[in-house]
């Protein structure tokens, strides 16, 4: 039997405004997955953001970790996977730009 997915979608804006929220509610809902799912953060809704963006998905990674879990980022858009190449951090996050 193959594990549930829980699939996790990043908000059409995450700058700075945005960013602390967004870190305590996806942290929340990451904490309240089973411990059995497959955690799939879907980033396809992405339209606006800035570098805070990356700081939430460092956190939200971290704390994936740290409860033992992976988290996959799918729907990247070519702009923040772009960001996250020019910071050095695509290959920490396991971010490949794809068409959202």
């Amino acid at each position: 039997m193959s594990a549930a997915t829980a699939r996790l979608e990043l908000p059409a804006r995450l700058t700075l405004a945005e960013a602390r929220a967004a870190a305590v509610d996806l942290g929340s809902r990451i904490a309240a997955a089973p411990a059995d799912d497959l955690l799939v953060l879907d980033a396809g809704a992405l339209g606006q953001f800035d570098s805070s963006a990356l700081a939430v998905l460092l956190e939200l990674q971290r704390r994936a970790a740290a409860a033992g879990r992976p988290l996959r980022i799918e729907r990247v858009p070519v702009r923040l996977a772009e960001l996250a190449g020019l910071y050095g951090v695509a290959g920490l996050l396991g971010m490949a730009a794809s068409p959202a």
